[in-house]
């Protein structure tokens, strides 16, 4: 597989990308909502959200004003999920603890993985190494996406499951999955 744009390209033909199998498993699962910060990786997927009438969705400043829209809106009932990196998700503990988990808010985290394979930021690595053992603190589902033939799977369920059991969920998009961040030289 090679990167093109921080996109991963499929080596077989009619291969969904992984940011189609994001709109298609949102679709499927009624998510309407997607408000997120900015973040290159997610690029391509922020334009087909912005180009498909079922969504409405927008830029915030911070990610804590993503997760509060979309806590919103489900005691609204609608459903929504949320777009963030690594670094924007080290400002969630106290929104996640104090909102989204009591209040039991099926909040859907998609966050893009940058610290690790050939991250050149420091503070990027810092942040990564402390994502995961945050949300277990937290005792949060989630998931790290590396591989396109298990994602879907792993998409659906993990959107299925939130909302059966009022429950947050973050999926991480590993740069395995997406290509990553493209640094120039």
């Amino acid at each position: 597989m090679a990167a093109a744009d921080g996109q991963m390209s499929q080596s077989g033909a009619g291969e969904k990308t992984w940011f189609e199998i994001v709109l298609q498993s949102l679709k499927r699962n009624d998510i309407r909502l997607v408000p997120y910060v900015p973040d290159r990786v997610l690029t391509r997927l922020i334009k087909e959200l912005h180009a498909d009438p079922f969504f409405t969705t927008f830029p915030t400043a911070r990610e804590e004003e993503a997760v509060g829209i979309v806590s919103g809106a489900w005691m609204g009932g609608l459903r929504g999920a949320v777009l963030m990196q690594t670094s924007g998700f080290a400002t969630l503990a106290n929104v996640l603890a104090s909102l989204a988990l009591p209040y039991q808010i099926p909040l859907i985290m998609f966050v893009s993985e940058r610290g690790t394979l050939g991250e050149f930021n420091y503070g990027q690595s810092l942040v990564c190494r402390t994502m995961r053992p945050v949300l277990d603190s937290l005792a949060m589902e989630h998931h790290t996406a590396t591989r396109i033939d298990e994602f879907e799977f792993i998409v659906d369920r993990s959107i299925k499951q939130a909302i059966t059991t009022q429950a947050p969920v973050a999926l991480i998009l590993s740069p395995l999955l997406t290509g990553g961040k493209v640094f120039d030289k």
